[in-house]
């Protein structure tokens, strides 16, 4: 974890040295380099501030750029939309309120049942930590990593299973990396946040490097392919919704292309789910009931 006091600088210093001279219009071979990535002072530049401005910004002696530096230092970062939110959360004041103690985090009834109801969509319930709260049967029978109880990051980098399961895991690891981020937000002195990363960081080597590239990534919808035993490889859409009565919690729904070779492995998958096994809280076979999705909206900070 970055020193508590200069989150902003750490950041900034990550993502500089991670940009290349050809990615903001300058040679190569601009003067010899001794450091990865751009200068200091080539930011500054092209930001249009000063150079001792910008080291203060590294160093922590200035905290909260404003909003015109910061898209200026955005455009030469290559910072995206997500990013650059999280530099707009890292450069606000901090209020010193003491910290509440924590609670364990709790499914929304509404959210299990309705998660419950999808009989052919796996589908999970995600805490703030990209812990597994509650799965309904078909997404645990498609993965081992998404079971209730199950700690998605943790699973996906120290699990050997894992890649087995995901054919793109290189691909997989940076996005996981990046949503654990964008989940923290500016809050990464959280205890939970710090003993999972500590943990993370001293067992996997590929975490602990891309938790130092500082990516922020919030997930909203995409693809993944799983590998199954039984039933093959699968190309799966997901779809994440916010639980709005639950603040942090996240639905998660998979799904395939109507008519696919994963459409029906994932059917011939469900088919041997028991009905009423003892992971289902939910009637078998019921479809969907909109009614009950009155505290699920879409969510742009999702993995």
């Amino acid at each position: 974890m970055a020193d508590g006091d200069n989150r902003l600088g750490e950041y900034l210093r990550a993502r500089r040295e991670l940009a290349q001279p050809a990615d903001v219009g300058l040679p190569d071979g601009f003067g010899r380099r001794r450091v990865p990535g751009l200068r200091r002072e080539e930011v500054a530049m092209l930001a249009g501030v000063s150079a001792d401005y910008y080291v203060r910004l590294e160093q922590g002696r200035d905290k909260h750029p404003s909003e015109q530096v910061i898209e200026a230092l955005a455009g030469v970062l290559g910072l995206d939309d997500d990013a650059v939110a999280h530099v707009r959360e890292l450069a606000r004041p901090v209020s010193r309120r003491r910290r509440p103690q924590p609670r364990p985090e709790r499914v929304s009834p509404g959210a299990e049942r309705l998660i419950q109801s999808w009989t052919f969509t796996p589908a999970l319930v995600v805490g703030r930590y990209l812990d597994v709260l509650a799965a309904n049967p078909l997404a645990t029978a498609l993965n081992s990593c998404l079971q209730a109880g199950v700690n998605q990051v943790r699973a996906f980098f120290l699990d050997p299973a894992a890649r087995d399961i995901y054919p793109d895991w290189d691909a997989v690891a940076v996005d996981t990396a990046a949503s654990l981020r964008a989940a923290a937000g500016a809050d990464l002195d959280d205890p939970r946040l710090t003993e999972l990363v500590g943990e993370l960081s001293l067992k996997s080597d590929v975490f602990r490097r891309l938790w130092a590239r500082h990516d922020v990534r919030a997930k909203v919808s995409g693809t993944k392919r799983f590998r199954h035993p039984m039933v093959g490889q699968l190309t799966l859409d997901y779809e994440t919704l916010a639980v709005t009565s639950a603040p942090g919690q996240l639905v998660i729904a998979y799904h395939a292309e109507p008519g696919s070779p994963s459409e029906q492995a994932l059917a011939l998958l469900s088919s041997t789910i028991a009905p009423g096994g003892a992971n289902a809280s939910g009637p078998a076979g019921a479809e969907p009931d909109a009614s009950r999705a009155t505290n699920v909206t879409s969510s742009g900070s999702a993995r």
